[in-house]
């Protein structure tokens, strides 16, 4: 039985420029616990005030299967455990499980703790029985132990038997420079479990203990390494969600889970848990205000679009062709893009998801692609503007969707005295036959536009209110031209149920905005109308 130790709300709050609140990681304990991660980690109560301040109001967490994990290290050197503030924070912790770092690369223990190799071998000893007696289960974290076995095979070993002796239920081993690569985690995790199934013939030797592993992906490694180490015969994997943590990271748990269960078929959590991933993936993202992935394995938003037209056709011809899983398994979906390399079977499969019928040999089919393929040769892309080319390929086809027509509008900036940039809009526009003039203000010309246009629309289309920007992008598409350069503009807008995206593309930043912004208006108006 494979067990998933998720250490998010320590090594992942690690990577630079995130800070959580406290309701924030009760949230993603509580989600971790419902997705079924056996071990939860939730920081290391003598570090900082957040993380004693979680320990101290556990009691919140209603964890339905999963148990809390404290972490701390070894005691300081020539101290007495029970004299030690971080190791009694450990015993005193409502945590049922510690989880203590020690270090098993020799090196590491005389020059950067200062220490002789015996007494290292006494902190671990020491620290270890001291948490038990406490009623504490203790894992034990090696730190170092692909590189100090590396060094000195005997002393790495020396370090592990010492804990497990000391009653240490599962000894991780820990790539903690993340440089290990998976030829090498597989090798000496195997070396590791043989010694340790050696030893237990000794007298003196304590009961067999659980082997982990604890990736750092430095070398893009971490995934692999850790699969490699249960390969070797390692039962419990530690990581954090989306591989989040110091440096480049560590372990993807999310990545690790879909590989053990689909691919190496270890049973861990449930199919309906399964389906969790792309919204555990999403949930945690936002919390950690980071952009999620698209390109993450199984959960990101790419990981199953289709792009090349030769795979859209097959797609279409064969569930599957060019996907290694049914999306579905994971939670997440397939989609086609329309792009430049985009064929027939692309264009008619994305316009059925428009409830547009196009016959994949047609004349009319081929001429909207060509139009397709122009329009992105000037700038344009429709590969996260479906909204754009939904109205591109209605217009075409001759389905009316005008909503309003522009006759002019006119953008102002202006500096004040108390330094406050403010724009205002003048939109002019028939709407139903009837001419209006609306005047909005904004922070920026793009966001006084977006007013202008709602105050003049609003009596008609009143759904408008539903209406939200959520992200603006521009992107200068041939910078040596300096300021006359062409800039597309990229708009996604939601109403709360539904989002969708948008394109315009200029020479003028203002006019790229304005036809973006028109085709998110009007496409919302077309999905919000009556049937």
């Amino acid at each position: 039985m494979i067990t998933l130790y998720d250490t998010t709300l320590r090594d992942g709050v690690q990577r630079e420029g995130v800070c959580l609140t406290l309701e924030d990681r009760f949230k993603i304990a509580m989600r971790l616990d419902a997705l079924g991660i056996a071990y939860i980690e939730g920081g290391f109560p003598a570090s900082n005030p957040q993380d004693s301040v979680f320990f101290e109001q556990a009691g919140r967490l209603s964890l339905s299967q999963a148990q809390l994990c404290a972490f701390g290290t070894t005691v300081r050197k020539g101290k007495a455990p029970e004299d030690d503030a971080g190791l009694r924070a450990l015993a005193n912790c409502p945590a049922s499980v510690v989880t203590i770092a020690g270090k098993a690369w020799e090196e590491q223990a005389v020059e950067v703790l200062g220490v002789s190799s015996e007494e290292n071998l006494r902190m671990i000893h020491v620290s270890i029985r001291y948490l038990i007696e406490a009623g504490k289960r203790v894992f034990f974290d090696a730190e170092h132990y692909f590189d100090g076995f590396l060094h000195d095979s005997s002393y790495a070993a020396a370090v592990l038997l010492v804990a497990r002796n000391a009653g240490a239920e599962v000894l991780v081993l820990c790539d903690t420079n993340g440089g290990a690569l998976p030829h090498e985690v597989y090798a000496i995790t195997k070396a590791t479990r043989e010694a340790l199934a050696a030893a237990e013939a000794t007298p003196e030797a304590a009961p067999n203990v659980v082997l982990g592993i604890h990736a750092h992906n430095d070398s893009g490694c971490a995934v692999a390494n850790s699969l490699e180490a249960v390969r070797a015969g390692a039962k419990q994997v530690q990581g954090t969600i989306n591989g989040y943590g110091e440096r480049v990271g560590t372990c993807n748990l999310l990545t690790v889970l879909a590989n053990l269960q689909l691919k190496m078929h270890r049973e861990i959590v449930s199919p309906e848990q399964m389906s969790w991933l792309t919204s555990m993936a999403n949930f945690v993202a936002d919390i950690f205000n980071i952009t999620p992935d698209a390109h993450q394995p199984y959960v990101g938003s790419s990981s199953f679009i289709h792009k090349a037209g030769l795979h859209a056709s097959a797609e279409l011809r064969q569930k599957n062709a060019y996907q290694h899983i049914d999306p579905a398994v994971v939670g997440n979906f397939s989609s086609l893009v329309m792009s430049e390399l985009a064929g027939r079977a692309s264009l008619v499969a994305k316009a059925a998801q428009f409830g547009i019928a196009l016959p994949l040999d047609g004349g009319k089919t081929q001429e909207l692609l060509e139009t397709i393929k122009l329009r992105e040769s000037e700038g344009y892309s429709y590969e996260v503007a479906d909204a754009s080319l939904a109205l591109m390929l209605y217009k075409q086809l001759g389905a009316v969707t005008t909503c309003f027509t522009l006759e002019s509008f006119r953008v102002i900036a202006e500096k004040r005295e108390d330094g406050r940039v403010m724009s205002e809009a003048t939109v002019k526009l028939l709407v139903e036959g009837e001419r209006h003039v609306a005047t909005g203000e904004g922070n920026g010309p793009v966001n006084a536009l977006d007013a202008a246009l709602r105050l003049a629309i609003q009596r008609f289309y009143p759904q408008v209110a539903q209406m939200t920007l959520t992200d603006y992008k521009v992107r200068v598409l041939d910078e040596s031209t300096g300021t006359g350069a062409v800039t597309r503009v990229l708009i996604e807008t939601g109403n709360g149920k539904t989002s969708w995206g948008t394109v315009g593309v200029s020479n003028n930043l203002i006019e790229a905005s304005w036809d973006a912004l028109v085709d998110a208006i009007t496409y919302g108006l077309l999905i919000s109308a009556p049937a």
